[in-house]
């Protein structure tokens, strides 16, 4: 299952709105099949990996990261439909399916052919590892990844807004890598005014994933896709020169609207790193700290709401902690 949960991650951020699923068929002790959700939510990852194992399926293995779907489409066939024609002895599988076309129903199928069917393995880590599907299909809206990059007194900048670079290049290139995680990325005014951000994944071979841009501004001539071009051509194409265009939203609440995008990266500034942690709409910290003070600067939050110091006890467990370089990287979820 560790297996399928690892390769089910190469798909985040390019599935939506279909979970990063991933399969494992496994047959003698040796893997026979693989697959992941593909760009764009199809092939799905048990189509994938049974497409690989073919008429070796049979009474295999299937290890797959969410319960195969029950309803069919006109994109592709239903998964539990699939793997009953190609009746392995087992599924197991790690999380029930949420979507009300499926819950349940496809365990059911199974079930009905003779299929051993168990849940439940590893569900902790697919939980994680689907949180944007999981999330979309629970509140309406994407998982949200808040990064931070800051000095070891907690600065994001100079006074004067010099903040290239705090981090070295290893944390930079995690961070890059991240971006790739999501399908889409926004920063507020103040950042998109003063630093030009092309906000893309400049990683070799990867430069295809730079996320969808979205800009935060209440101002209205930067309201809903009215930027001026200007600040658009500015603000960069991407890799290669080709312009992308920004979206714009006025407030946090209205990242409900974002089609397509079940990862949300916010980046900067304070304000809007603030405004999101004050709206509560925050799932995941990544914090970035390099060994540096830097003294009176720019604090990396502002007012985040809090009445009392008790309320910002028991929010937040970290889930990883490793050195970039010289860099520390530390991750929180919600607790």
């Amino acid at each position: 299952m560790a297996a399928a949960l690892a390769i089910g991650d190469r798909g985040r951020g390019r599935t939506a709105p279909n979970p990063n699923v991933g399969c494992v068929i496994v047959r003698d002790d040796r893997v026979i099949g693989r697959g992941w959700t593909q760009a764009g939510g199809r092939p799905h990852a048990e189509a994938m990996a049974l497409a690989q194992a073919g008429a070796s399926a049979e009474g295999a293995t299937v290890y797959v990261t969410l319960e195969p779907c029950a309803h069919r489409s006109v994109r592709g066939p239903a998964c539990s439909e699939l793997l009953v024609a190609a009746k392995p002895a087992r599924v197991i599988a790690a999380l029930t399916d949420p979507d009300p076309r499926t819950s349940g129903e496809g365990f059911a199928r199974l079930r009905a052919a003779g299929i051993e069917v168990t849940e439940g393995v590893l569900a902790a880590e697919a939980r994680r590892s689907m949180a944007g599907f999981l999330t979309r299909k629970a509140l309406g809206r994407p998982h949200v990844t808040l990064k931070l990059a800051m000095s070891l007194d907690g600065m994001i900048a100079r006074a004067d807004g010099e903040s290239r670079w705090i981090t070295g290049d290893a944390a930079r290139a995690h961070g890059h890598l991240e971006r790739g995680r999501h399908e889409a990325i926004l920063v507020g005014r103040g950042t998109f005014d003063t630093d030009v951000p092309q906000l893309g994944v400049r990683l070799p071979g990867l430069e295809e994933r730079s996320p969808r841009r979205i800009l935060l501004s209440r101002s209205p001539q930067r309201r809903l896709g009215s930027m001026p071009a200007e600040a658009s051509d500015a603000a960069g194409g991407g890799e290669g020169g080709e312009r992308q265009d920004w979206m714009t939203i006025a407030s946090p609440s209205e990242i409900s609207n974002l089609e397509g995008v079940d990862h949300l990266m916010v980046e900067g500034g304070a304000l809007t790193a603030s405004a999101f942690l004050a709206a509560d709409l925050v799932d995941r910290l990544l914090l970035y700290r390099a060994p540096i003070l830097i003294g009176a600067g720019k604090p990396a939050l502002g007012d985040i709401g809090l009445a009392s110091l008790a309320q910002a006890h028991d929010r937040w467990k970290r889930t990883d902690s490793r050195m970039l370089g010289m860099d520390r990287l530390e991750v929180y979820e919600r607790a």
